[in-house]
């Protein structure tokens, strides 16, 4: 591995896996690469600025054009984002929320519109409040040691109901296990189940990334209008399958009822699990509640769901609905103990549950939500693009015209919009079979209620001129 440093006017050290040879076919990639896993690693955090191409090309003996290019690589990829006259900076990292823009400092997005977090100015912080006053008031002196490893028995009999009754979930406490979140969960199924692990061709990185530092391989199954094409299942010698049933991320289709059926009789005949990724679930606006799969097959079916998207990423709190067979091998790989989850959030959430509180916070979010949605749509009538997801969810996936992805992407980093690019979402092993069109994810659950119509004129004007 070679290091190089650079001295522009803003340092920056990069480690690459090959030297850099000057007009080289594979300077480019080689240069995307280490950026990649520079920002990957969390040395370039969000909003980190980058040197000029200029700069970095002098340092690295290469042409600006060679950086240049790469970094519009990465803008299209949704690393990075650019406005002419304030520089190039990373945009995300780890597909970690952005942080809101600080007055006064520049480069930083104004309009948030990537997916991954619900509107966090709508935190019900007044009922959390009464909550964590209610539970820490009546809490056992036990609950301030480390305990069960299964986590709080509290919020275990409150997600049984909660789940059983919104959800259609069929769980005891005895089967439900606490995590900090849904990578967290991920990251221990990939311990307990070991691979490879099937996943939807497009989807969040993060989740493969995260199997893949516990030295699991993924393999990709197409996605169509129907959901994951469980067919592509046949033959990969998986143990499990990770799916999103309820609304696909990023295509915001259901899984249809007999690809439902052929995802559980594919996990019975292999003596595999189907790993439900129920992300969004309540969220859904013209169409019926679509249950669980797990309530279909609690057997064969490991249901993973959390607070990230009806109130806030930052609890970190999640919950794995495991078969019963599992129980104790994940509670295992969780070394035994329970000391994830902050004991306090899991009696606060068991309170905000029980009390009707959570429920009454998902219903004005869903609507808070869906009039969102309608404006979105409307104003993206006038364009040349392809809407999916409008019956559910918090973002759509916009249909590009051919080759106008980049484009786009690039446009909307120089009018400050934070957006992801399909690109960014697809399985680097998808096979030629795997719909490549391009596209872009829109978020209309993350930003704040006065600040969503701005992003909307904002996102419009990117796209007028180039698919009107």
């Amino acid at each position: 591995m070679t290091s190089w440093a650079n001295s522009g006017a803003r340092d920056l050290h990069l480690e690459l896996r090959h030297a850099i040879v000057p007009g080289a076919r594979g300077a480019r990639d080689a240069l995307v690469e280490a950026l990649r896993t520079t920002i990957r690693s969390g040395r370039l955090a969000p909003a980190a600025m980058l040197p000029p191409s200029r700069s970095l090309a002098a340092d690295l003996g290469l042409a600006r054009n060679t950086v240049a290019e790469a970094y519009a690589d990465l803008v299209a990829e949704g690393w990075l984002a650019s406005r002419q006259g304030a520089g190039t900076w990373v945009v995300n990292s780890r597909a970690t929320p952005l942080p809101p823009r600080p007055r006064g400092v520049a480069g930083i997005p104004t309009h948030n519109l990537m997916p991954g977090s619900p509107d966090v100015s709508q935190f019900p912080r007044s009922a959390w409040l009464a909550s964590t006053k209610r539970a820490l008031t009546t809490a056992p002196n036990e609950a301030l040691r480390m305990g069960d490893p299964l986590g709080r028995i509290e919020l275990r009999v409150a997600l049984t109901e909660y789940l059983g009754r919104v959800r259609g979930v069929r769980t005891s406490p005895d089967d439900i296990v606490i995590c900090a979140g849904t990578r967290h969960a991920v990251e221990i199924l990939g311990k307990v189940l070991g691979g490879p692990i099937a996943v939807e061709a497009y989807g969040l990185y993060l989740f493969r990334e995260a199997l893949a530092a516990q030295g699991v391989r993924t393999v990709p199954v197409n996605v169509d209008d129907d959901g994951a094409v469980i067919a592509d299942l046949e033959g990969t010698e998986s143990t499990a399958a990770l799916l999103t049933p309820a609304h696909h991320f990023p295509h915001g289709v259901p899984l249809h009822p007999s690809r439902r059926k052929a995802a559980l009789d594919w996990a019975h005949r292999t003596d595999g699990y189907l790993l439900e990724d129920d992300y969004d679930g309540e969220f859904r606006y013209d169409r019926q509640p679509i249950g669980s799969v797990q309530g279909l097959d609690p057997d064969r079916v490991v249901y993973l769901g959390s607070a990230s998207k009806s109130l806030s990423p930052v609890l970190r709190l999640g919950w794995m609905v495991l078969p019963a067979v599992l129980v104790d091998r994940v509670v295992a790989a969780l070394g035994g103990q329970q000391f994830y989850v902050n004991a306090l959030a899991q009696l606060t959430m068991a309170d905000f549950i029980a009390n009707g509180a959570y429920d009454k916070h998902i219903r004005r979010m869903r609507a808070t939500y869906r009039r969102r949605r309608d404006l979105l749509a409307q104003a993206l009538q006038p364009y040349d693009v392809g809407v999916r997801g409008l019956s559910a969810g918090l973002h759509l996936q916009l249909t590009l015209p051919e080759g106008t992805e980049a484009e786009v992407i690039r446009r909307a980093g120089e009018a400050g919009i934070a957006l992801s690019g399909l690109r960014l979402l697809r399985h680097p092993d998808a096979g030629p079979g795997i719909p490549g069109a391009d596209g872009v994810v829109v978020s209309f659950g993350t930003p704040a209620d006065h600040a969503f119509g701005a992003a909307v004129d904002a996102l419009c004007r990117v796209l007028d001129g180039l698919t009107r």
